[in-house]
């Protein structure tokens, strides 16, 4: 499979049409790297936050049991309400708003301090046999919430649809880190992804003691989420990783994750990601960048098919990817088109 990323291949004399074509490809990659390196160095306070909603602190809870699962939503639930009363009555109407929307599902987590982190099932986790964790990418937080939440609905909606009769399933939305701004130097390091795998562990360790016995395990992936989701795969007890739009991993390869998981890798065909260097560069200690490209031949990920929709299109009703996500989840793999 062809990288696009400059090199030669045998028998391809670089003079000749696809090595003049070749040319310009490499240097545009090699620019883009570029402009991340001086993206790192150049503006270290892009990301900073503006004024944020004050909210209470989280519900302090011994980690979630079977037996005592509604307790724990119900908890979080009330915290989410109170976050809710605690940013209205600063002025903060549309962030009010939306945890009071999340006041009202089955939350295992809540904490609407900062940016705020949020993990919602949907579903009856306790009885499922199939799970599905969502792990989002950049820019997403209590504020931009809606949005995440859409895509575990379109999932849910149609994995309940196509489950076989006696198939139980659930979908874990885990906004469990705070993740980086698009137009920010962290977008382009593993710095966020490390400091947020040990909790993507820690959940999947929740999960496999609430969820149903042997339930089967499938971690969706998007965009910066996969260089999380990749952190985290060492030894993880998933059955399914699963990347998408990914801009790389920081791995070379599927099997450098040294996971059990089967790895699969997709990329719809308007997905600007497509364009990002596929590189990294060692800079004053931190690497930038994210080495192979997950979709390559190289990586060695089973790469199936996502349509042509654009980068934030994975989930979406109707799609080609939402089809082939959930045969993935619900261990239809034979199903899925490549």
């Amino acid at each position: 499979m062809e990288q696009g990323d400059g090199r030669e291949t045998p028998g391809t004399r670089p003079d000749g049409p696809e090595g003049t074509a070749r040319r310009p490809a490499g240097r545009l990659r090699r620019g883009l790297l570029a402009l991340l390196v001086a993206a790192a160095v150049a503006v270290p306070l892009a990301g900073a936050a503006g004024p944020q909603a004050p909210a209470p602190p989280p519900a302090r809870l011994p980690p979630p049991a079977v037996a005592g699962l509604d307790a724990t939503y119900a908890a979080h639930r009330a915290n989410a309400a109170e976050a809710a009363r605690t940013a209205a009555d600063h002025g903060y109407r549309d962030r009010a708003a939306i945890e009071r929307g999340l006041a009202a599902g089955q939350l295992l987590y809540f904490d609407g301090r900062g940016a705020g982190l949020v993990t919602e099932v949907l579903g009856d986790l306790a009885h499922a046999d199939r799970v599905a964790v969502l792990v989002p990418g950049s820019d997403t937080g209590i504020d931009t919430y809606d949005r995440f939440r859409a895509t575990a609905v379109a999932l849910h909606d149609r994995l309940t649809r196509e489950a076989p009769t006696g198939v139980r399933t659930a979908v874990v939305a885990w906004l469990g880190y705070e993740t980086p701004g698009t137009v920010s130097p962290s977008v382009t390091t593993t710095g966020r992804a490390e400091e947020a795998a040990p909790g993507l562990r820690a959940l999947v360790e929740t999960l496999r003691s609430v969820a149903a016995p042997r339930a089967r395990v499938s971690l969706l992936c998007h965009s910066y989420g996969s260089v999380v989701c990749a952190r985290a795969a060492a030894g993880l007890d998933v059955d399914d990783l699963v990347l998408l739009g990914s801009p790389g991993t920081g791995a070379g390869t599927a099997a450098d994750l040294r996971t059990r998981a089967r790895v699969w890798a997709a990329r719809g065909a308007g997905d600007w990601v497509e364009h990002v260097p596929h590189l990294d560069a060692a800079l004053f200690g931190t690497t930038v960048g994210f080495g192979t490209d997950p979709v390559s031949e190289e990586y060695g990920a089973r790469v199936f098919a996502a349509g042509d929709g654009g980068h934030s299109d994975y989930f979406a009703p109707g799609s080609l990817s939402l089809a082939n996500l959930t045969r993935i989840v619900l261990g239809h793999t034979q199903e899925v088109t490549r």
